[in-house]
């Protein structure tokens, strides 16, 4: 079997089984609670999140972003967005699938927040113990790769700053049985393969190596769905949730994409 840089991605992605794969009937309804490298395209933000809803969503599938710049697992639920992402979930549920992917990391990790390691890791187990509890299925993803390169010994490397969240994303799926799909291990990989010159065309503006123009939230959600898709992959083979296969291809092959 051929093994290609993004099929090793693949094995990133949780092993759990899909607890809906008798529903294929029912489209599913994706609300994406993040921080600012989810949330729609803005001057001060922007991630993988539209790109994701916009061009991978299909046969009825449907979605809401609802991240947001400057986003933690702690302003997330005490300024309200949360309740409003489990409010959806009841909503949504009686005739969708309700799914809710949870990205933070970020933010959470500057130390002017004054959250800690453990406490971002049990923000999370609760973010996916409410979904359970509201009827929803939870999607937890490791964060999106910012895109800074260490360049010291002559081959640019991506500098893995978010390794400590990226575990305890993975811990806190597996302590609370939740599906999980390896977005930074995901993203990093495929940096490091197509390097700093392509990477830095998916900036927002010039400068900024963290959050997504239009273009590269194309590619992310593209590589989001991608991983989702091995999860649940009645998502796939029912056509709810499709790569576009010029892209699919390029991730696999860990070659630049240019929408």
């Amino acid at each position: 079997m051929k093994v290609t840089l993004f099929s090793l991605f693949w094995a990133a992605t949780s092993a759990l089984p899909s607890p809906l794969m008798q529903q294929n009937d029912i489209p599913p309804f994706f609300l994406l609670a993040g921080d600012s490298t989810t949330a729609t395209q803005s001057s001060g933000g922007g991630g993988w999140g539209d790109g994701f809803i916009n061009t991978t969503l299909y046969s009825g599938a449907k979605g809401l972003n609802y991240g947001h710049d400057g986003a933690t697992t702690v302003s997330f639920r005490a300024g309200g967005d949360w309740a409003t992402v489990l409010s959806k979930v009841k909503e949504y549920k009686t005739d969708y699938r309700a799914f809710v992917t949870i990205q933070f990391g970020h933010n959470d990790q500057k130390a002017s927040n004054n959250i800690s390691l453990t406490e971002y890791t049990n923000n999370l187990e609760q973010f996916a113990t409410d979904v359970k509890d509201a009827g929803g299925t939870p999607i937890l993803v490791t964060p999106l790769s910012r895109r800074n390169y260490d360049n010291s010994t002559g081959t640019p490397v991506v500098i893995q700053d978010l390794a400590d969240q990226r575990a305890a994303t993975i811990a806190a799926a597996n302590k609370t049985d939740t599906a999980y799909v390896d977005l930074n291990k995901a993203s990093t990989d495929y940096l490091n393969s197509i390097g700093p010159a392509d990477a830095y065309t998916y900036n927002l503006v010039p400068d900024d190596h963290t959050h997504l123009n239009v273009e590269g939230s194309q590619v992310f959600g593209g590589m989001v769905a991608g991983l989702i898709d091995q999860v649940f992959s009645e998502l796939k083979s029912d056509e709810y949730v499709e790569v576009n296969s010029t892209l699919l291809t390029a991730l696999e092959e860990g070659k630049y994409y240019w929408p």
